[in-house]
């Protein structure tokens, strides 16, 4: 001890500096680890201490060294890291490392206007003292570093103007899980209180940022993604940019469709004026994503979606890029380009595009959608007819400026329009999918609005939550997991509030939920199985129907509780029809897995008693919520058995899941030889996803000739994607050697072999 120096405390006391007390709370973090060392942690801090000294910049100073010792050889630095976090962020928003008691925190917060006070109307004293019994703060210290400032930077409540924290991961887990339940009957709430904080809270459900932000809180919008469709004229324009600035606001992913809007030189008012064409209006909607940020949790963010048919389209499909002046060029939006399969047998047959202004070619932009055989046969029609203006573009000259943009930007993405209606719960002549959203995921049906408070239009929100594959031991175990994520999901949507008439009037109606999976990479590994080889196939296909089948029999005895969906009507499983009964043949190549479950009992209990949400399962990225739970995103290989997560909190390094014991089992990205048995185990999953996957292409030019990967390796694996029944392809990312193990947050083809 040193009498000469003295430190100042949290709550501004002094006292002398106690250099023991230090050594005893590196020791407690330490304990039970392998291959950590207090000393050295002492060590590598190298502290200047001096008179005054915070005690909280010791403890950030000795949270970040341990932190800086995360490695390949050292790994649970990241759970000694980790608990040193938990300390001080207890410290900070408590003033000691043990919690207040459950109820008399919850009243503290309810009054501070920090939680909704609903929390102490549907609860009592006794509820919470109840609460508290199974309540496990010792949960905290299984987190990761990463985990503990992903919580700290996105999730926790807090003041983000002064930096208070409010409140540590336990309460956040059983209040999101209390609030959730609030409304279920007396007999049976506290019961399913208790099991869903014990899914999220041990990890075995993954819940995401808008949830876990701000589920407990007053505000009460946490649908994670928002899908507007835009049409042909001023009055849906403006509606569309006041919708999107209400949902950026509120921490939602943006979808928006513009494929409606004429090209260029249209006529306008009966001729009386040209159209100015669709740059003007997406510039509009970018300044609206760009008005301000998500809740101060993330930043706006959209994607714009027309088809590859769109008279402006080569002007389109360069709008992200870098060269070009800002007049012709919106570089803040991400893209989403529309094919279906007469797009690409014009491009196998050596054939031409032709190119149209939607205002001048009735019923083409509907059938592009409703109606594959309607749509070739009006397309066909209108390029015969002289009278409309038109113009013709060699199909692998247009495929290839696509797939040039998409290299070079890595973010023009693509939908396979007939897939997302051909393959859905949906029935497309009366509820087509035009669209999806910014992480491609999300195929549910809209419609456009006229003004802001039209209720005719449909905007559509999906709300999301996933399944941590790594942390099951069985799968009948998602049996349980599906019950309590379908019924938490469900009751959110009844309790957020909806900006907009058209939002409420369609999730009420259609009730749709987005669950997917995290952790599918150590979930390979451990059962030694591997993405490029096909050993994975088999168990994916087990995996994913048990997935979906749970989800289904979970909404279908939720209808049967509380009635279907209002317009199960509009789905296809109200004719009894399922996944398995659409899903792309070629499958069947890759796998010849059988089906294990009892597809037709529940056939035949959907057809009699609905389904209380018209779809249940969408795979998402999941890179920030992944992280809490110390899991692999979604379905993606790591870069690195450590990543470097950058994001606005600055750099985390986030370890696979047990490194000691599976390093030499995980494939890693840049390992991976070429993305087709990524593609297939995508499109196996696909067979029993009822949304779209969030799935990326991944290329090292290193393993091409010249370092340049060629513009005919693209357009095959987006022929192999849409050959295997794929949605949506998402990110297109290349290796450029300089950040191979860095993760930013959301951030000739005619060979013969070209069969769809």
């Amino acid at each position: 001890m040193n009498n000469n120096l003295f430190v100042t405390k949290r709550n501004g006391e002094k006292e002398a500096i106690d250099l023991e007390k230090i050594h005893r709370v590196i020791a407690w973090a330490a304990e039970g680890l392998e291959k950590v060392s207090v000393s050295h942690v002492e060590l590598k801090s190298h502290i200047q201490f001096y008179d005054g000294i915070k005690t909280e910049d010791i403890h950030e100073t000795i949270i970040k060294s341990a932190a800086d010792l995360i490695s390949e050889e050292t790994p649970d630095y990241q759970y000694l890291s980790a608990r040193l976090a938990v300390f001080h962020l207890r410290k900070k928003a408590y003033g000691q490392f043990e919690p207040p008691a459950l109820y008399t925190h919850v009243v503290k917060m309810v009054q501070a206007g920090k939680y909704d006070q609903h929390l102490l109307t549907d609860y009592t004293q006794d509820d919470f003292e109840h609460m508290e019994k199974f309540l496990d703060h010792s949960r905290d210290l299984a987190f990761s570093y990463a985990a503990v400032k992903q919580l700290e930077g996105k999730y926790l409540v807090q003041n983000r103007v002064t930096g208070e924290i409010y409140e540590s991961a336990q309460f956040l887990y059983l209040l999101v899980a209390a609030c959730l339940f609030a409304k279920y009957p007396s007999e049976t709430r506290l019961q399913y209180v208790e099991k869903f904080y014990h899914a999220i809270s041990t990890f075995k459900i993954s819940l995401p940022t808008p949830i876990m932000a701000g589920v407990r809180t007053p505000t009460r919008q946490f649908s994670s993604c928002v899908l507007i469709e835009c049409g042909d004229s001023l009055d849906s324009i403006n509606a569309t940019s006041s919708a999107i600035v209400k949902y950026v606001s509120q921490r939602a992913g943006i979808g928006v469709n513009a494929g409606r809007i004429r090209a260029l030189g249209s006529t306008i008012r009966n001729g009386e004026a040209f159209h100015t064409g669709c740059i003007p209006f997406y510039k509009h909607f970018q300044t609206a994503v760009k008005s301000c940020s998500q809740g101060g949790v993330r930043g706006g963010a959209a994607t714009l979606f027309y088809p590859l048919w769109h008279l402006e389209v080569e002007s389109l499909l360069v709008l992200k890029n870098n060269r070009g002046v800002e007049e012709n060029r919106v570089r803040h939006l991400d893209y989403g380009v529309q094919f279906n399969k007469l797009m690409y047998q014009r491009l196998i047959k050596g054939g031409v595009i032709t190119l149209f202004s939607p205002s001048d070619v009735p019923g083409l932009y509907d059938a592009f959608f409703e109606d594959q055989e309607k749509f070739e046969q009006l397309y066909v029609q209108y390029e015969n007819d002289d009278s409309i203006r038109k113009k013709r573009i060699k199909a692998i000259e247009l495929f290839t400026l696509f797939a040039q943009e998409r290299a070079s930007t890595g973010r023009i993405y693509l939908q396979n329009v007939d897939h997302c209606n051909t393959h859905s719960p949906f029935d497309p002549s009366k509820a087509p999918i035009r669209q999806s959203n910014l992480c491609l995921e999300i195929a549910l049906p809209t419609k456009p609005m006229n003004d802001i408070n039209d209720e005719e239009g449909e905007v559509a929100l999906c709300t999301l939550s996933a399944f941590n594959l790594g942390a099951i031991d069985s799968l009948d175990e998602l049996e349980g997991l599906a019950d309590l994520a379908v019924r938490a999901l469900d009751s959110l949507l009844d309790y957020q509030d909806y900006p907009l008439a058209a939002a409420k009037s369609a999730s009420m109606a259609r009730r749709t939920l987005g669950i997917g999976v995290i952790n599918y990479a150590y979930y390979l590994a451990k059962n030694g199985l591997y993405y490029s080889n096909g050993s994975a196939n088999n168990l994916t296909h087990r995996t994913f129907e048990a997935i979906q089948f749970y989800l289904l029999k979970a909404s279908n005895e939720l209808a049967k509780e509380r009635g279907a969906c209002p317009k199960f009507d509009e789905t296809r499983l109200s004719q009894g029809i399922l996944p398995i009964d659409t899903y792309k043949k070629t499958i069947d190549d890759i796998t010849g897995e059988p089906l294990h479950l009892d597809w037709e009992s529940l056939r035949a209990s959907i057809k009699k008693y609905g389904v209380r949400n018209s779809t249940v399962s969408a795979l998402m990225p999941s890179e920030t919520s992944s992280q809490i739970s110390n899991a692999t995103n979604g379905i993606e290989p790591p870069r690195g058995l450590i990543s470097i997560k950058a994001s606005k909190d600055g750099v985390l390094k986030q370890v696979v899941p047990e490194y000691e014991r599976l390093k030499d089992n995980y494939e890693l990205l840049w390992n991976i030889p070429n993305n087709q048995g990524y593609l297939e185990l995508v499109g196996i999953m696909q067979k029993f996803v009822d949304q779209a996957i969030s799935a990326n292409t991944n290329y090292d030019p290193a393993k091409f000739e010249g370092g340049k990967v060629p513009v005919k390796q693209i357009l095959k694996d987006i022929l192999t994607a849409y050959k295997l029944g794929i949605k949506t392809l998402y990110y297109h990312n290349t290796r450029d050697g300089a950040s191979d193990n860095i993760e930013l947050e959301d951030d000739s083809c005619a060979d013969g072999a070209c069969k769809i």
